[in-house]
């Protein structure tokens, strides 16, 4: 998820430097949105692996 994320910055950076401000604002938010998903996984993810690990542990 990550990587559409950095494609869709990609994208968006090409898109701004022809002047295409409708397709880089689309991108842009693409992006943006992706990460932000990717960011709550990641943060979901080391919780329950943190949880996961003290019960294995203890």
């Amino acid at each position: 998820m990550l990587r559409w994320a950095v494609v869709f910055f990609i994208i968006s950076i090409i898109a701004a430097i022809f002047g295409f401000g409708g397709v880089a604002n689309a991108a842009s938010d693409i992006a943006q949105v992706l990460f932000f998903i990717f960011i709550v996984i990641f943060a979901v993810m080391l919780v329950a692996g943190l949880v996961a690990g003290k019960k294995i542990a203890g």
